[in-house]
């Protein structure tokens, strides 16, 4: 009787997340943003105007619909749907990084290789924020009861001047922060990955919660770079956006290069070899 050969072990595959980049390396991120932000910059610039414009329609049409109440929850909102409305900006980062010429209108009309699944997404961020804003209307209300907004020129007083305020400041800060976390891992890499990669929304976004949690000291450095360029933005009336906002998507696209493993691609993705793009950081 012929004799079973001995089983083999199999090869060994890594599913890790864990890139073991140092925390400091997001600047580099952020200086390859600059980078791209610099070729073609008319794109970027015109790609950031729209961003400024887009906020300033919003903040007016709450001033114009009396929901001035519902501004900082709003302003705050921005960053949960900021790295959808920043697909374009990848698109510029990634026909750059392959060679390829890119124009505005390309990085409007984006067709990503999930198709479907990218505006999907856009849409699960929209809900989101919205479910935020309502959130921030119900703590209000929880703190301040049926009392009316006061209105821009005196909730300053009502919130730095009273212990409710107080209260109501470290409450709403808190839950906002849990939401924006959520939104930022959920979306960080899950946009980017539906841009490049064929796969669908919800497995995106647990790839790019994973990744994360993962290597979360250099994601953090990240983050408080985003929260920092916004603030600026917001304190400029929106004026920063039309620079900062282009710089953090680029940036957002190396982010993508470097912590996202390039052998799990799959084959419909584009062609282009990203590991080489982006010097070796992704090996």
């Amino acid at each position: 009787m012929a004799k079973l050969p001995d089983p083999v072990p199999p090869l060994p595959r890594d599913y890790g997340f864990q890139r073991d980049l140092p925390a400091m390396a997001a600047f580099d991120w952020l200086k390859a943003g600059w980078a791209d932000f610099r070729k073609e910059s008319s794109q970027s610039l015109a790609y950031g105007i729209l961003a400024f414009v887009l906020s300033f329609v919003l903040v007016g049409g709450l001033f114009a619909l009396s929901l001035d109440y519902i501004l900082f929850p709003a302003i705050a909102g921005f960053m949960v749907v900021g790295p959808f409305l920043a697909i374009g900006l990848y698109e510029k980062s990634r026909r750059i990084q392959e060679g390829r010429p890119v124009t505005l209108g390309e990085m409007i009309l984006v067709r990503g290789e999930s198709g479907g699944q990218m505006l999907f997404t856009g849409v699960l961020l929209c809900l989101l924020m919205l479910l935020w804003m309502r959130a921030a209307v119900l703590i209000y209300a929880l703190f301040f009861g049926l009392t009316p907004f006061p209105g821009l020129d005196d909730v300053a007083g009502m919130l730095f001047t009273t212990a409710t305020g107080w209260w109501l400041l470290i409450v709403g800060s808190l839950v906002g922060g849990l939401f924006a976390a959520f939104a930022f891992a959920i979306s960080v890499f899950a946009v980017p990955m539906l841009l490049n990669e064929r796969t669908d929304a919800l497995t995106a976004m647990g790839t790019s919660m994973a990744l994360v949690w993962n290597n979360l000291p250099i994601m953090l450095v990240w983050g408080a770079i985003v929260v920092v360029l916004f603030g600026v933005s917001v304190l400029t009336a929106f004026l920063g956006l039309i620079v900062a906002f282009p710089v953090l998507g680029h940036a957002t696209w190396h982010a993508y290069l470097a912590i996202r493993q390039p052998g799990r691609r799959t084959s419909e993705a584009p062609q282009g070899n990203l590991e080489e793009g982006y010097d070796g950081a992704v090996s």
